[in-house]
């Protein structure tokens, strides 16, 4: 078993950082070197919260000379998610709201009952809705003494965290890692080879979770070659059509990854709820349980929401990526260049030749704003299909 920090991939000042911190916070009472509230950022990959949650291992660790050791029970609990003072808020659906919040304030006052702290991570902080992060900033404001605050979210814009709440934490920013660094973890960890290892670093654009999804999943490397062939589509003339169908993939593919966690969702309850009971009051039971079922469909149908707008975003990102290699290629040799899908590097070229570089720039912008629509809650097929129009309109 190795350092908790051995899985941050090409983060060594961080995990310094963080085992220096973890350190500090060791002593019996509350160490004033000890911040109680922390915000990691980083672009989508960097593993911001997998180094919140190896610093919350480390935080719990009883080896008593290395924090984040990776063998204890402390280590393995926490990593595995089982720990009891360690609280992970993972949001499924579009927000946080105020009520979950509310929730997780209550828990994070108790004491500790096993670790040295009670450590919440809150996984994409910028879905805090405003009143949900009003919340937790009474909290962070005046933390109990037992407890740590550990929040991820992309950056400290204040479109991703209240400029209130990024002023009591202390920020941990994490880089893009490099593919070099990618491709040795897929040899090392996951036993890929090189070749392999290699590509998938390469056009995964530093996420290493994506990087191991394209090297080993063939559906994943399906999904992007879709994405990239909506470009093409644009000189063939049925760009709508390409945007169409990769809206109703992203849907395809919510609904794939929800079926069964939502039927197994909906059968727990409708136990709990005594479903096919006999006894006395089973009926009555289940005549109250509209309201419940309503609740977990509401849930169920944002979380579906959310996976699909995920999906789309990774398309948008593969499309965005192509454009900007045609555009560096434009402006100079492609020879000294970091390619976001070298493996596409014909197609930059054919795009390059085809469009002048205005329209290159203004064909990424417009794949840019199409993610902000959809940040916005406008429908996906009519924000692709805008999307759409603007490439078109680049090709004449």
């Amino acid at each position: 078993m190795t350092d908790v920090f051995d899985r941050l991939v090409g983060q060594e000042t961080v995990a310094a950082e963080l085992t220096a911190a973890a350190v500090a916070g060791r002593s019996g009472t509350a160490d004033s070197a000890m911040t109680h509230s922390w915000l990691f950022t980083g672009p989508p990959g960097s593993g911001r919260s997998v180094a919140a949650l190896c610093f919350a291992a480390a935080l719990q660790c009883t080896d008593p000379d290395r924090p984040g050791c990776g063998r204890c029970h402390a280590c393995t609990t926490t990593m595995a998610g089982t720990h009891g003072d360690v609280r992970r808020v993972i949001p499924e659906g579009l927000s946080i709201s105020t009520k979950e919040m509310r929730g997780i304030v209550q828990i994070a006052a108790r004491r500790p009952s096993t670790g040295r702290w009670q450590v919440v991570v809150i996984e994409d902080a910028d879905r805090l809705t405003e009143a949900a992060g009003n919340v937790l900033l009474k909290v962070v404001e005046e933390p109990p003494e037992r407890t740590v605050f550990l929040l991820c979210a992309p950056s400290v814009d204040p479109e991703d965290i209240s400029v209130t709440l990024r002023s009591r934490c202390r920020h941990v920013h994490l880089i893009t890692p490099s593919a070099s660094a990618i491709a040795q973890v897929l040899r090392d960890h996951d036993g890929l080879d090189a070749e392999t290892a290699e590509w998938a670093a390469a056009v995964s654009g530093g996420h290493v979770g994506r990087a191991r999804r394209l090297a080993t999943d063939d559906e994943a490397r399906d999904r992007r070659r879709r994405a990239l062939d909506l470009v093409a589509a644009v000189f063939r003339g049925n760009a709508y059509l390409a945007a169409d169908e990769l809206v109703k993939a992203a849907d395809d593919e919510a609904k794939e990854l929800s079926a069964e966690r939502d039927e197994r969702e909906r059968d727990e309850l409708a136990t709990a709820l005594g479903a096919g009971g006999t006894g006395k009051g089973a009926a009555g039971a289940t005549r109250g349980s509209a309201g419940v079922l309503k609740d977990l469909e509401k849930r169920q149908k944002s979380r579906a929401t959310r996976t699909g707008r995920d999906a789309l975003d990774r398309a948008l990102l593969d499309i965005a990526g192509l454009y900007r290699d045609a555009l560096a290629v434009s402006f100079g040799d492609p020879t000294g260049l970091t390619m976001t899908h070298p493996d596409m590097a014909d197609r930059a070229r054919t795009l390059a030749t085809r469009i002048r570089p205005e329209g290159l720039l203004r064909s990424i912008d417009a794949v840019l704003a199409c993610r902000e629509a959809l940040d916005r809650n406008v429908k996906p097929r009519f924000a692709l299909a805008a999307m759409a129009a603007t490439l078109l309109a680049q090709t004449s």
